[in-house]
C-alpha cells in the first residue's frame, strides 16, 4: 500500500513539474497537500465538507472574503449598502476579475464577470434540478430568484423576505462563489469535475481518489500591499492518503507541506499533555494552534411530549443539570486531547466566535457534590432507583465518551455506552431516534446565530438542526427580536441571554471548544490562521 501511494505521489510530482510553465525561474514551488476523505465534487454547489471548502477556496471568489479575524472585508464586490430595513442588499463590483481561460469563452479566454454571473450562480443554488447542498443558504432568505437582481452590469442585488444581520458573513461562504454559465451549462453535472472560476489558482487534473492538481492563476486580479500579483506558489496538489497516521509518516519525510490535526495514536508521540510539541519533533515542523468553531457536546432530548422521553430520568431538569456538573473537562482535554481545546464552562458558541464572552455566558463547572446534590433532589440520593442511561457516540470517540461514563458512574448516574456507525446514528439523531447522544457543531458562518439556531423550536426536526427538541417562548423572542439588530455588539447581547437561557434548560452537555492544529514545513511562510479553519494558499510562500 505504502509503494502504490509513494507511486503516486512520484507521478503527480512529475505530472505537476511537466505542467507548470508560468515561473520565471527554474525552480516551481508546489505546494502539497493530503485530503483524508474522499473528494466527491470541486463544484461549489455542493461545498459541503471541509475538503470541498478548501479545494473551492483555492479556486472561486465571492462577493465578500473574511479576514483573518472572521471579518467581512471585500471581494469581487468592492463595496456595498444596506437599506435601512435591511432587507436590501446592493454590491458594487470590480472591474478587473475574469474567469480563468477555459474552451468554453471565445477564444478560450476567461471573459470579465459581471452581476449576471451573481443572478446565475446564487439561483443555481435555490434550483431544484441542481439540488445543491447550499440550498438552505437562501432557501428561507428570499423568495425565489427573481430576489437576484443585475442592476447592471457591475451591480449586483439581494432582496431578503426579513432583516438577516448575519447576512455578509453567509456570503463569505465557498456555496456563494461565483461562477460561469457557459461553463456550467455545458458541462452540467460534470462541472464537478471541470471547474472554472475566479480564484488564484485554476485546475489542471483530478485522477480521483489519488491525485488532484492545480496550477497559478496567471491573471488572477489580487495584490499584495507592495503590488506583487498573488499568489507565489506555482501549484498546489493534493493527494489522498486515507490513513491519518501514514499521511503524518508522508508529512515526517517531508512529502507533505501542510498537515491538518493530530488524534488518534499517535497524538502522544506528538504532543505533551499540556500541548506542546515533543522534543522527538522539536524543531523539525511549525505547528500552528487557534480556537476553531466547533462545540463537541452531549445533546439531551427534552421534549417531554416526546414518546423516547417518557420513562427516561433525562426528562428532569436537575438529572441533566447533575449530569453538567459531574464531568471534570479540564482532565478530559489534558488526557485525551493533549490541552488542545478548551473546556466548555460557558455555553453552545465557541470560543472565537465574535462576541464569545465566557464572563457573561454562565455554564457549568466541575463539581461532583453539587451533582449528586441535585440527583438527591430529583429523588435519587446516591443514584439509587436512577434507571441505567444510554449514551450513544462512533468508534472515533470511544475514548471520550468511556471517559464521560466513568465519571458519571463515579456520581451515581448508570450509563451505558452504544457504538454506532456514524451515518445511522447521524439518522437517528435527525430523526430523535436517540435521546442521549455526542455530537459536534463546526460553523457555517462566523455568527453566533448559526449556533443558536439549533434551539429555536421552528427548526426541530424534521424542520432542522433543532435535534434535542428544546422549545423555550423567551429564547424564540429574543432569537426573532436579533434579526433586527445591526448593530453587532447589541446584536451579542441578544446571543449571549439566549446562550445562558439554554444552558439553564441543559439540552445540551458542552464538553469543549475545539481548537485547530495546523503543521508546516519550515520552508512554508506567508500562511494566514482563522476560527474557521478555511485553508488559505494565495499569500503562501515555499523556500
Amino acid at each position: 500500500m505504502n509503494k502504490m501511494v509513494n507511486w503516486f505521489l512520484a507521478v503527480s510530482l512529475l505530472l505537476v513539474a511537466a505542467c507548470v510553465t508560468n515561473s520565471s525561474d527554474n525552480r516551481k514551488t508546489i505546494f502539497n497537500i493530503n485530503l483524508d476523505d474522499d473528494l466527491t465534487s470541486l463544484d461549489p454547489a455542493f461545498a459541503r465538507n471541509q475538503n470541498a471548502i478548501w479545494m473551492d477556496n483555492q479556486l472561486y471568489n465571492g462577493l465578500v472574503q473574511l479576514d483573518d479575524n472572521l471579518k467581512v472585508k471585500p471581494c469581487i464586490a468592492k463595496n456595498w449598502e444596506i437599506s435601512a430595513d435591511g432587507l436590501q442588499y446592493i454590491f458594487h463590483l470590480r472591474n478587473d476579475v475574469f474567469f480563468q481561460d477555459d474552451d468554453r469563452f471565445k477564444n478560450g479566454i476567461g471573459r470579465k464577470i459581471t452581476a449576471a454571473d451573481f443572478v446565475y450562480s446564487f439561483g443555481r443554488l435555490i434550483d431544484a434540478k441542481v439540488g445543491s447542498s447550499g440550498s438552505w443558504i437562501f432557501s428561507d432568505k428570499v423568495v425565489g430568484g427573481q430576489s437576484f437582481v443585475a442592476l447592471n452590469d457591475s451591480t449586483f442585488s439581494i432582496q431578503l423576505k426579513q432583516p438577516f444581520p448575519p447576512m455578509l458573513g453567509l456570503l463569505s461562504s465557498a456555496y456563494c462563489s461565483v461562477v460561469p454559465h457557459e461553463v456550467v451549462d455545458f458541462y452540467g453535472k460534470d462541472f464537478r469535475s471541470h471547474p472554472v472560476g475566479t480564484g488564484p489558482f485554476k485546475f489542471k487534473y483530478w485522477k480521483e481518489g489519488e491525485v488532484l492538481v492545480f496550477l497559478k492563476n496567471e491573471r488572477y486580479w489580487e495584490r499584495d500591499s507592495t503590488g506583487h500579483r498573488l499568489p507565489y506558489l506555482d501549484a498546489v496538489r493534493a493527494s489522498f492518503i486515507p490513513d491519518k497516521q501514514t499521511a503524518f509518516m508522508a508529512f515526517i519525510k517531508r512529502d507533505l507541506d501542510f498537515f491538518n490535526g493530530i488524534n488518534g495514536s499517535y497524538r502522544d508521540d506528538i504532543l505533551t499533555k499540556s500541548g506542546h510539541i515533543t522534543q522527538k519533533y522539536k524543531g523539525k515542523f511549525i505547528m500552528v494552534t487557534h480556537p476553531y468553531l466547533n462545540t463537541e457536546y452531549l445533546g439531551i432530548i427534552v421534549d417531554t411530549n416526546l414518546d423516547i422521553l417518557k420513562n427516561s430520568p433525562l426528562k428532569l431538569l436537575k438529572i441533566r443539570q447533575a449530569i453538567n456538573y459531574a464531568i471534570d473537562r479540564q482532565s478530559m482535554i489534558k488526557y485525551l486531547r493533549n490541552s488542545m481545546c478548551t473546556p466548555g464552562n460557558a455555553g453552545f458558541i465557541p470560543k472565537g466566535m465574535p462576541g464569545f464572552d465566557d464572563k457573561k455566558v454562565i455554564g457549568y463547572n466541575y463539581d461532583p457534590e453539587k451533582a449528586r446534590q441535585l440527583l438527591a433532589e430529583a429523588g435519587f440520593p446516591d443514584g439509587k432507583g436512577l434507571p441505567e442511561i444510554t449514551l450513544y457516540t462512533v468508534s472515533s470517540y470511544r475514548d471520550l465518551i468511556e471517559y464521560i461514563q466513568g465519571e458519571l458512574n463515579q456520581t451515581g448516574i448508570k450509563t451505558r455506552v452504544e457504538i454506532m456507525e456514524g451515518a445511522s446514528l447521524r439518522e437517528q439523531i435527525a430523526k430523535n431516534g436517540v435521546n442521549f447522544f455526542r455530537a459536534s457543531w463546526n460553523a457555517d458562518y462566523p455568527d453566533g446565530e448559526n449556533y443558536l439556531s439549533v434551539f429555536y423550536s421552528k427548526n426541530k426536526v424534521p424542520f432542522g438542526p433543532n435535534y434535542t427538541a428544546f422549545n423555550n417562548k423567551q429564547f424564540d423572542k429574543l432569537y426573532n427580536q436579533s434579526y433586527h439588530v445591526i448593530n453587532d455588539n447589541a446584536r451579542y447581547a441578544l446571543y449571549q441571554q439566549m446562550d445562558n437561557l439554554m444552558m439553564q434548560q441543559s439540552p445540551v452537555v458542552v464538553l469543549y471548544y475545539d481548537n485547530l492544529v495546523n503543521l508546516y514545513q519550515n520552508n512554508i511562510s506567508g500562511y494566514r490562521v482563522n476560527g474557521m479553519n478555511l485553508l488559505t494558499l494565495k499569500y503562501v510562500k515555499k523556500r
